[in-house]
């Protein structure tokens, strides 16, 4: 396998998506099993002044398909729309990046390279190359929100480790 910025993109977010997708299923089943509100775990937080788990996950979506997206329209705003607060919402959300992703096409991809996207938000614009848009900045931020989601998870004592987060590895076969 060659690498290329659509194996060093797409393929990662699937992984990490696949990943968030399984934190879901475990977060909602611990409400079921302890007789907790939803709330309990989807409005949680992990500092008052932090997000709740419900933007991590829908960030993780705002940071793989929304960055795409961006990419192909050459600039990328945050998603400010309330995100998803039900468990099931939030397994939809996830489940519709993941086909979305499904149908990105590595030469699709690959053409980004040397293309301009920027960052904008309120009157802040970032110049970049979509190649280091996508590296520098949305897998960070991508990466950051997953781990914050399995954090707030792991701090309400849902039963998530290592393997919860890491998702299904790409062996080789």
């Amino acid at each position: 396998m060659a690498f290329s910025l659509y194996s060093a993109t797409v393929p990662v977010f699937q992984q990490t998506l696949g990943a968030v997708a399984g934190l879901l299923d475990k977060g909602e089943a611990f409400c079921t099993e302890r007789g907790l509100a939803q709330d309990e775990l989807v409005q949680a937080r992990l500092a008052p002044d932090m997000f709740p788990f419900a933007y991590q996950v829908s960030s993780t979506v705002t940071h793989s398909v929304g960055a795409l997206d961006g990419v192909r329209k050459g600039v990328f705003s945050p998603n400010l729309t309330p995100p998803p607060a039900s468990f099931a919402a939030l397994k939809q959300h996830v489940a519709e990046a993941l086909a979305a992703l499904a149908a990105v096409s590595p030469a699709e991809v690959d053409a980004f390279v040397g293309r301009d996207a920027a960052f904008e938000f309120r009157d802040t614009r970032l110049p970049f190359a979509a190649e280091d848009f996508l590296l520098s900045f949305s897998l960070p931020n991508f990466y950051f929100h997953a781990t914050t989601a399995y954090d707030i998870l792991r701090w309400k004592g849902v039963p998530v480790g290592k393997r919860d987060f890491m998702g299904r590895l790409r062996l080789k076969r």
